[in-house]
């Protein structure tokens, strides 16, 4: 019965911090998601400033101010995409080193909460045992006291049938 109790509470913790856990990997796995997609846009970005660099619009196959200023601002959204993605990796680290911080937390958590339900146990188990010992000490006395009254019962009994026997021995006397 025990056992089956200390499963229970257990199944139970372990359901929480499974429930945690696995929120806590979907908001990471959506981090990942918008980074990754981010990385495709650069990528992209980064297709159209290698096209701007091959376009030459001007006379004799030259590039011309609006072609190095295309490639430019190309450029510029590439760096400005950078930096988003410098900061959104940024915080998916952070992330994961709180959730590496609250898997040992919780561990340590589960842990000191086993340690805590083995002590309950096992003072339980004393507990138990004293108390066996206890019934087995006073049944051990009730068996006495037992003993006791019925050569009390049977030494009063001779006492009376012998001062019977005497009474009638007189009588017929």
């Amino acid at each position: 019965m025990k056992k089956i109790f200390l499963l229970l509470l257990i199944s139970l913790f372990t359901a929480n911090s499974f429930a945690q856990v696995s929120s806590d990997s979907l908001a990471y796995q959506a981090q990942r998601k918008k980074i990754n997609s981010m990385l495709a846009a650069r990528k992209q970005k980064f297709d159209q400033y290698d096209q701007s660099l091959t376009r030459h619009t001007g006379i004799f196959g030259l590039q011309t101010k609006k072609d190095i200023k295309t490639s430019n601002d190309i450029l510029m959204n590439i760096i400005k995409t950078d930096d988003d993605i410098f900061v959104q990796t940024k915080i998916l680290l952070d992330y994961r080193t709180f959730q590496q911080n609250e898997a040992i937390s919780h561990s340590s958590e589960t842990e000191s909460t086993n340690v805590g339900f083995m002590n309950t146990i096992n003072k339980l188990q004393e507990q138990n045992e004293k108390l066996k010992q206890q019934l087995a000490a006073t049944d051990l006395e009730w068996q006495q006291s037992k003993q006791r009254s019925l050569w009390l019962i049977v030494g009063l009994l001779i006492i009376v049938i012998y001062l019977l026997r005497l009474k009638f021995v007189k009588k017929n006397v």
